[in-house]
């Protein structure tokens, strides 16, 4: 529960106003209800004893009706003006809620980075921020509004009606609520969790299903990965009904006790009112009061059939959301000498029995480019992401412009540092928009200049221009082409050290050439550090570092 508090503290943190006016409506809605039955019956009973009595003509009929008529619409206005804070609160917390995530995945770790599958961050964002709608909506909100109100119409039977009854209505309505939904949510919790397991199995493998069909056509494996998205649909179906027949039976349950209340207070009243303890009116006023106070406990049911999928989600969602720790100053007039110096670099993976890199140091200075060389398992890439300062290194220290890269904050650390990676990453859209990512307020020229540099010019104005549509992944590009827009987007942020990882692969001698001198014409000032093992790369280096195996 520890985290499903802390996510309701951050969405109350976040909509606060809203959600305690939101809070004080509900509550009107039910005082309101208990108040319009209470004072119903006590009308009608009173009504139908002044006309045996033959007080009938002195009764006051006009003063009561008017009441009712306030009640019921006061009721219905509350109630609108509750369901349109409190959702409209939730969805704005919830939309918080998932930037507070996505900014959390971003500062993860690279490794854990890497070992992210679309589908799962999808289903963090999507799927487990979704079930949390229910924690204000159906559980925090509902449960203060109703003890709130069971407090309040104790105090008023205890005063108008009779003690006996009070405690009758108020503690017969907490205790059965009280077992009823504690059986119910102890019953639902299993069944609610795996609902929502076998929800998210669903959509990361139909994800999957989508995005892969051709591989596994080919592969022969689209229908063993067909039946795994309808084997995960029936579980979450046969979750789903279990869910339902224990919520039903809860409603069952609360109706019953409900009318066991409502009995019980007639009962009461009639007996203290043969004893002349209270009259035949104030007897009718408890037992609507009990059967009004149903609507305060009913909606709890849906809550407890949720909550085991509730605090799954809050478990997974609670470490993206912690707040983050305050970030360095912003960096200010470089102290030292411009360009990258790695000084001493030594790293090591976590379980490793021995390091990647041992006392590495090397400097790049602006308008210089150096070649990282060596084995497969050399470290090559590992440098550039320590460089990059997605890696924090065992050993050593990484300056940039003589400022020691954790010192930057990331804003004024990315506009100067850009590293293209291996594998980039190319979303749905045309190439423009692709480019713009790097360089939003780039004119069309600007992003043709780009695309020249890196000999791509030609090949997009054969496919139609800016306006190409790329698939999902950059589908409709080769890989030597998706390759260079990435290199393009680079040269667009116009950055003072440029990291590449193996920057021509898969590009023939010629067209490497043509990239890497379009490369350094379009940065001429920039320092390049590169990992390299085609000829062509480490021929257009200034200077060549090679790694061993540590």
């Amino acid at each position: 529960m520890t985290a499903l508090w802390h996510v309701f503290a951050l969405i109350l943190r976040d909509q606060r106003t809203a959600l305690l006016r939101g809070a004080a409506l509900s509550l009107i809605v039910l005082l309101a209800g208990v108040s319009l039955l209470g004072l119903s019956g006590w009308f009608i009973t009173a009504a139908a004893a002044a006309g045996l009595a033959g007080t009938g003509a002195v009764f006051d009929v006009f003063r009561p009706s008017a009441l009712v008529r306030f009640l019921a619409l006061g009721r219905t206005a509350a109630r609108y003006g509750e369901r349109v804070l409190t959702h409209d609160a939730t969805l704005r917390a919830l939309a918080a809620l998932r930037t507070n995530l996505l900014a959390g995945l971003m500062r993860a770790p690279h490794d854990r980075l890497v070992r992210l599958r679309g589908a799962q961050a999808l289903n963090r964002l999507m799927a487990d921020v979704d079930a949390l709608d229910g924690v204000p909506l159906r559980l925090v909100l509902p449960v203060a509004a109703g003890l709130g109100a069971l407090a309040i119409t104790g105090v008023a039977l205890w005063a108008l009606v009779h003690p006996a009854v009070a405690l009758w209505v108020v503690g017969g309505t907490v205790l059965g609520a009280a077992l009823v939904l504690g059986w119910t949510g102890q019953r639902a919790l299993t069944p609610s969790r795996r609902a929502e397991m076998a929800a998210q199995a669903f959509r990361s493998r139909f994800i999957d299903l989508i995005r892969t069909r051709a591989d596994l056509a080919i592969y022969g494996r689209l229908a063993v990965q067909r039946d795994a998205v309808l084997a995960a649909d029936l579980r979450r179906e046969a979750a789903r009904e279990a869910l339902d027949r224990i919520e039903r039976r809860a409603g069952l349950a609360l109706s019953l006790l409900g009318t066991a209340v409502a009995a019980g207070a007639l009962g009461l009243g009639l007996h203290l009112a043969r004893a002349g303890s209270i009259t035949v009116p104030m007897a009718a006023i408890g037992f609507f009061a009990a059967l009004a106070l149903t609507e305060a406990v009913a909606p709890l049911r849906r809550a407890m059939a949720d909550l085991g999928r509730m605090l799954l989600a809050a478990r997974r969602v609670q470490p993206g959301l912690a707040p983050p720790a305050p970030g360095p100053a912003p960096a200010g007039p470089p102290p030292g000498p411009a360009g990258l110096v790695l000084d001493g670099l030594g790293f090591r993976r976590t379980g490793a029995l021995r390091a990647v890199l041992s006392e590495l140091s090397l400097s790049v200075a602006p308008g210089e480019t150096v070649a990282l060389t060596g084995p497969s398992g050399s470290g090559k890439s590992t440098v550039l992401l320590l460089a990059a300062g997605l890696l924090a290194p065992g050993a050593g220290r990484v300056l940039l412009d003589g400022r020691p890269v954790p010192d930057w904050d990331e804003p004024a650390l990315r506009s100067r540092l850009t590293l293209v990676p291996q594998r980039s990453v190319l979303m749905a859209g045309t190439l423009r928009e692709a480019l713009l990512l790097a360089a939003p307020d780039a004119d069309d020229a600007r992003l043709w200049q780009a695309l020249c540099a890196v000999a791509l010019d030609a090949v997009i104005a054969a496919k139609g221009g800016l306006d190409t549509p790329l698939g999902p992944g950059g589908s409709g590009l080769s890989g030597g082409e998706a390759r260079r827009v990435a290199l393009a987007r680079a040269l667009l942020r116009q950055p003072s050290v440029l990291l590449l990882d193996e920057p021509t692969e898969g590009l023939d001698d010629a067209t490497a050439r043509r990239v890497l001198a379009g490369i350094r014409t379009a940065l001429p000032d920039a320092a390049i550090l590169t990992a390299s093992h085609r000829a062509a790369e480490t021929g257009w280096a200034d200077r060549v570092q090679a790694l061993t195996r540590a």
